[in-house]
């Protein structure tokens, strides 16, 4: 989890700044449904990797206030926020019409290359 907060940092200009990603999806894991993976795309103008968090022993998810199972319906990410909680960690992520939140006892990021050919 440190990890993925000092990669990605308060820096809005930087290529690993979630700000701008959109929701591509998101799914539990496993047959007890305590894992959650959620996956975001990159915006060809501000990154060049997509970004997938994994994360572990859910103890609460939250898909604010969606009202809907279409959640790309929520827009582009305009901040997030991972915070220490007594099951592990909070991770609030706002969007443009809604919101997420998950606890969990841990949480994996991981960027991957794309391709942009509109990259300017």
């Amino acid at each position: 989890m440190r990890r993925f907060v000092a990669t990605s940092g308060d820096d809005f200009s930087s290529k690993r700044c979630v700000k701008d990603l959109e929701l591509q999806h998101i799914r539990g894991v496993g047959a007890d449904d305590q894992r959650v993976e959620i996956q975001f795309r990159h915006n060809c103008w501000k990154h060049d990797e997509d970004l997938v968090i994994r994360y572990a022993d859910v103890s609460n998810f939250d898909a604010g206030s969606t009202g809907d199972d279409d959640w790309t319906v929520l827009g582009t990410v305009i901040l997030d926020e991972i915070l220490p909680h007594q099951n592990g960690c909070s991770h609030e992520i706002g969007f443009w019409n809604g919101s997420l939140s998950v606890v969990c006892r841990d949480l994996v990021a991981t960027w991957t290359e794309t391709d942009c050919p509109s990259n300017p």
